[in-house]
């Protein structure tokens, strides 16, 4: 069965002021789009037709189109469910404990967060994964790489991902990329992160 697109779980302008609402029309329904077109278009025909979008980041990313196309329709379906208009403040319970173990402090994980997200160089996306046991991590990959794939040295589930591609924030933001990351910690959904981390732990 073909990959569709996802339906956003909050309207294009319910991020506002933080995500624009142009930003998040035209990156929801034509980028995040086009790469479901371009994936669907790669696998069509073929044995890995049949996959689901885990098997194919997984296992076929010796195929640029699958990488590049599969790694942005799954990179931008998490993203979506990891933002809302009642976001920000803090993480609780297990997630919390485990950033505080990691970091040291909420404050220490987000000065983490924002460096990765900003110093990752051209296109990409910074990373919050959860490992085996619990422990959490902070990484980068670029373009629509992300920690599901092999070799690319960032490992780990990931459980809150940032998109530092120009397109998700070039409209409000310009060349600012820090102020965007900022933002985003506005409407940062904890309670999906927090459900990602249970999953993934």
């Amino acid at each position: 069965m073909a990959f569709e697109l996802p339906t956003l779980p909050y309207a294009h302008d319910a991020l506002n002021p933080h995500i624009d609402t142009a930003t998040m029309e035209i990156h929801h329904g034509k980028h995040h789009a086009a790469y479901i077109a371009k994936l669907n278009a790669a696998v069509a025909g073929s044995e890995m037709e049949s996959k689901s979008l885990d098997e194919l980041i997984r296992n076929h990313i010796n195929i640029p189109a699958v990488r590049n196309n599969g790694g942005g329709h799954w990179n931008h379906s998490l993203f979506w469910t990891v933002m809302s208009p009642n976001g920000g403040g803090l993480p609780t319970g297990g997630l919390a404990t485990a950033i505080n173990t990691a970091f040291g402090s909420f404050e220490a994980f987000k000065e983490a967060f924002s460096n990765t997200s900003a110093n990752q160089f051209g296109s990409g996306w910074a990373w919050l994964c959860v490992h085996a046991g619990g422990k959490v991590a902070v990484c980068s990959t670029a373009n629509q790489d992300n920690p599901l794939m092999p070799g690319i040295g960032c490992s780990g589930t990931p459980i809150l991902g940032l998109d530092v591609w120009e397109h998700a924030y070039y409209l409000n933001y310009q060349n600012r990329r820090p102020d965007y990351i900022n933002a985003f910690f506005n409407v940062i959904n904890w309670d999906e992160v927090s459900r990602r981390f249970e999953a993934g732990k």
